[in-house]
């Protein structure tokens, strides 16, 4: 028996560019019983999959360490709650610390600069020594390398000594050429000018281009966390506390941790449900926007489940603990959202292989910038001509906007997803419902609410309906059939009364029949009443007739041995199903529906709702070969269901979408869980991925045009036609705004709302 695999996720320190993120990947694959190692550089996390027999987490945070990075300690035994408050005051800190090392470098750039301006005017410097101020620029210089760009100068050496590179290698080279050569001018100009060279200095390039990056870093931290702001929000729902019910009925607040499977808890109104269970005494209405994104309160009752972190609204109840901790559904689903948003999507797969040999290449590209400038410019100006071209190819050319370009806009739409109750399981799945020209929906639980209703009470001329309504609500609340069930719905929806009903009898197969108010009553098919001897009038055949030309189910109801209504039953299409569907063939998508029902019954569903595609009479194990057969029609195929009998089409579909009401296998076999048995939720979940794909195309557009440009023109290309060179500082201030473009079109997605 071969091992089974487990996964973790690592939070990695240190990384800057998808350089690094690429370096730790290589690293942890290389690793000997690692089976695929996933990392994210915009969440800093590394998913990894591995044999627990061949390696643990001590090897794992060791081949991350060879890469010349870091993985976070996190406390074993804290909760997901103290967790999340211990992550956010660390990313708090940093930002801090990331930010009073710009205001110092900002600060002593606004010196340097105007100080360096002073060479321009000879006026001034007829009074001033140029090596005195030199030196003081020098000085105002070192804190600027010494303490707001260390952490620039420490990873790239930690990058060369583990025989990688990244961006802050580019950066390192760039601004510290520029420093040494500045360096050298002020303490031995004499080298320079016995050469016919000027001695000049660029300790304001060099300042201003640390301010300048240091600048787009903390951009892109305070934009990053917005990226992530739906899942801190998702963390933070859960209540910290519970009401807990003692064996004598005494009451006491506990905190969420100390709560176990099978405890009594009180919720009041107002308060937070505090984790998952069943009703056990009580009803009221509960706000489960936070699961569902609908925005209306639910009614619950003894019996109905309830979920933590979700709101009661009005009265109090009493429930059983049924799943505590990482089995809860707030838990399951953050987990989802945090798979989702450290998965890659395969469009990325183009920026990952050029991020990977990128920086090397443009460390090439610079040193020949530098030849070929210090080969053909005048002599008088080769050395600083080469030297500015040099450290601009180096400093623009950042891989940080292709890292960012498909990780940022796939965090900010799974949580945007999971905002409306769409849940997205990996990135692949919403780059494939994106793909999707075929829409396959299963019809009962999914265009239909999967419960039979009682679409019809037909009552004899002269007979009181709500009399008669009493009397069969009466009888079928003694059966547990589910067609019992809806007449018994839809007569308490009607205030019906509930009289007593005595020596109650079950007919398999026939309906049932019991005394009311001392005269016999039949409730089933028409085959009871003949079977009884209860004659059928023409009128009642003849409406009855007409129901089940629309494929319902037809209830005689007989009082005192006398035919006197009819009853149609119906699996129900749900409220929003037309709307929705007319809206999925508004974007374009063909709707095609299946059903194990006959065709009477399949045509008049699919004609209520719009469809003119269906397949009918399809039996469960036969599924998957319809959507087989659609995809051997070349088609694109999106299936949507509930039940355990879908499972097998979900999977074999190119994205399958689960209702969340249905059963854990479905929801397992699927890409996509639809929280809310709504099929206005597979419209967003297909308006969601077409508009993020469409942000991370852009994205990768963006940043594949900025090096495609920025990179020969900073360079030189321009020089020899249109006399323009590319200033570092300039250079830098684009490498910053590209990150930071990515991340603000990324953001755009915050605003996306269903349609």
């Amino acid at each position: 028996m071969s091992p089974s695999p487990t996964s973790t996720t690592l939070d990695i320190e240190g990384m800057s560019c998808a350089a690094c993120a690429s370096a730790v990947e290589k690293s942890l694959a290389r690793t000997p019983g690692v089976q695929s190692a996933v990392v994210n550089y915009a969440t800093e996390k590394a998913t990894v999959h591995y044999l627990p027999e061949l390696v643990n987490q001590a090897t794992l945070k060791t081949a991350v360490e060879n890469a010349g990075y870091g993985v976070v300690k996190r406390a074993p035994s804290i909760g997901a709650a103290e967790r999340n408050a211990e992550i956010d005051q660390q990313k708090a800190a940093a930002y801090a610390h990331l930010r009073r090392r710009f205001w110092v470098a900002a600060g002593l750039a606004a010196l340097i600069m105007p100080l360096s301006m002073l060479m321009l005017w000879p006026v001034v410097m007829m009074h001033l020594n140029l090596q005195w101020l030199n030196m003081a620029l020098l000085l105002l210089t070192l804190p600027v390398l010494l303490y707001s760009g260390r952490e620039f100068y420490s990873s790239a050496w930690k990058s060369f000594r583990h025989r990688t590179a990244n961006m802050d290698t580019l950066i390192a080279i760039g601004t510290g050429a520029a420093f040494l050569y500045s360096v050298a001018a002020t303490l031995a100009p004499g080298f320079f000018t016995r050469r016919g060279l000027a001695p000049e200095v660029y300790f304001d390039t060099t300042a201003t281009i640390i301010a300048l990056i240091l600048l787009g870093k903390v951009l892109e931290l305070r934009a990053k966390t917005r990226t992530s702001a739906a899942m801190r929000a998702l963390m933070n729902l859960q209540a910290k506390t519970a009401r807990l019910v003692g064996p004598n009925g005494q009451e006491v607040d506990v905190p969420i941790e100390q709560v176990q499977v099978g405890d009594i808890l009180l919720v009041r109104p107002g308060e937070k449900v505090a984790t998952d269970g069943l009703i056990t005494e009580g009803q009221s209405a509960v706000d489960e926007a936070m699961l569902t994104g609908e925005s209306l309160p639910v009614a619950k009752q003894t019996g109905d489940a309830v979920f933590g972190a979700t709101l009661n609204k009005s009265g109090a109840f009493r429930f059983r603990v049924t799943k505590i901790g990482a089995e809860t559904m707030l838990a399951q689903i953050v987990k989802l959202v945090e798979d989702a948003q450290g998965s890659r999507a395969p469009i990325q797969r183009l920026a990952d292989r050029v991020s990977a040999v990128f920086v090397p290449t443009v460390v090439v590209l610079a040193l020949l910038t530098f030849a070929v400038w210090f080969a053909l410019a005048p002599a008088e100006t080769r050395l600083s001509l080469a030297l500015v071209n040099f450290v601009a190819v180096l400093i623009i050319a950042c891989p940080c906007a292709l890292g960012l370009a498909t990780p940022t806009a796939i965090m900010v739409g799974t949580g945007k997803g999971a905002e409306y109750g769409v849940l997205i399981r990996n990135a692949e799945a919403l780059e494939k419902a994106y793909q999707v020209n075929t829409v396959l929906l299963d019809k009962t639980g999914t265009i239909t609410r999967g419960e039979p209703a009682v679409t019809d009470f037909w009552a004899a001329p002269g007979q009181s309906v709500p009399a008669l309504l009493a009397q069969v609500a009466a009888v079928e609340r003694q059966s547990e059939h589910p067609l019992a069930a809806a007449v018994v719905r839809y007569a308490e929806a009607q205030s019906a009364e509930a009289p007593v009903a005595t020596d109650f009898q079950a007919l398999e197969g026939r309906g049932a029949v019991a005394t009311v108010a001392g005269a016999p009553v039949h409730i089933g098919s028409a085959r009871l009443l003949t079977e009884a001897g209860i004659y059928l009038p023409p009128e009642i055949s003849s409406q009855a007739d007409n129901l089940l030309k629309q494929a319902k189910t037809v209830l005689y109801v007989a009082v005192a041995g006398q035919a006197v209504a009819i009853i149609g039953v119906a699996d129900a299409v749900r409220d929003s199903s037309a709307a929705a569907i007319k809206r999925l063939q508004a974007l374009g998508l063909e709707v095609v529906m299946m059903t194990g029902d006959n065709p009477a019954t399949a045509a008049q569903v699919a004609a209520e709702v719009g469809i003119s595609r269906y397949f009918a009479e399809v039996l469960p194990a036969d599924k998957a070969a319809q959507v087989r057969a659609l995809q051997a029609e070349g088609r694109v195929v999106a299936m949507v269901g509930d039940g355990i009998n879908d499972a097998p089409a979900l999977a074999q579909a190119d994205i399958g979408l689960a209702m969340g009401t249905g059963t854990d296998v479905a929801m397992e076999a699927a890409g996509i869980t639809l929280m809310r048995s709504d099929l206005q939720s597979v419209v967003t979940a297909i308006e969601l991925s077409r508009q993020t794909i469409r942000v991370i195309r852009q994205n990768l557009f963006f940043a594949f045009l900025y090096n495609t440009l920025g990179i020969p023109i900073a360079a030189g290309v321009l020089y020899p036609v249109f006399g323009i060179l590319l200033s570092p500082m300039l250079a830098a201030g684009a490498m910053a705004l590209s990150s930071v473009s990515v991340l603000t079109n990324s953001l755009r997605l915050k605003s996306f709302k269903p349609q």
